[in-house]
């Protein structure tokens, strides 16, 4: 039991301190970050209610429809729903949110809160194989997930004059990604099974692209006296 929660776990661990370690300028505290993993984790509980109840109407699909819905709707739309209002409960309005990576930080610890309680679930009911499986693909998938979302939101965060639309994105993205992901894996078709890997490469690049865009720019820090203007840290 407790080798299958070490192996449960430790993508999970592995991928927090990497996140971490990028948030180079000034590193969040250790308080929020735990609130960010325990809000990830709870979003189970509401994500569990939704899906079961989406799932009653997939009685009317067939096929790749059922797929889809399966995909898109009853996994993608929830999960990714449901991760973005706690995120955005957690930091929108608060002091450390003064720079755009934080918002990549924060939406990952909650993708990997999330990740955490679905992969111990998963290894347990499993298996050892399972967990290594999953440690090399869903688990860095949900990390991806975040990574957009929290893209999105940064940006969102700090230019006023975008705000509508990146939330927008920084909501459907991870969607998308998530929807395409399962849709993927749950259609069974050997075509698409064969750009399974390709897509994991490409959601990497992405991923690596959008962290390293806001990681090297200008740090800038939220004026909270200053009615929404910006100013460079000192």
């Amino acid at each position: 039991m407790n080798n299958l929660l070490l192996l449960a776990l430790a993508p999970i661990a592995i991928l927090a301190t990497y996140i971490w370690l990028r948030d180079k300028y000034e590193r969040e505290p250790w308080t929020m970050l735990l609130k960010a993993l325990i809000l990830g984790a709870l979003t189970v509980i509401p994500i569990l209610i939704i899906e079961r109840f989406l799932m009653g109407f997939i009685h009317n699909f067939s096929g790749y429809a059922r797929a889809f819905y399966n995909a898109f709707v009853v996994a993608a739309f929830s999960e990714e729903l449901f991760k973005f209002l706690f995120l955005y409960g957690l930091i929108w309005k608060s002091k450390e949110f003064n720079e755009k990576f934080d918002g990549i930080v924060y939406a990952t610890f909650i993708s990997l809160g999330f990740a955490a309680v679905e992969n111990v679930m998963y290894v347990f009911q499993h298996g050892a194989q399972v967990g290594i499986t999953r440690a090399l693909t869903a688990v860095p998938a949900h990390f991806l997930f975040g990574v957009s979302m929290g893209y999105f939101l940064g940006i969102a965060r700090f230019f006023t004059y975008r705000r509508p639309a990146m939330i927008r994105m920084a909501l459907l993205i991870p969607m998308l990604l998530h929807g395409i992901y399962d849709f993927i894996l749950m259609s069974q078709n050997h075509f698409l099974l064969l750009l399974f890997i390709p897509f994991i490469i490409g959601m990497w690049r992405f991923g690596l692209k959008k962290m390293k865009e806001l990681s090297d720019s200008s740090v800038f820090r939220y004026n909270y006296d200053s009615k929404d203007k910006l100013f460079p840290q000192s």
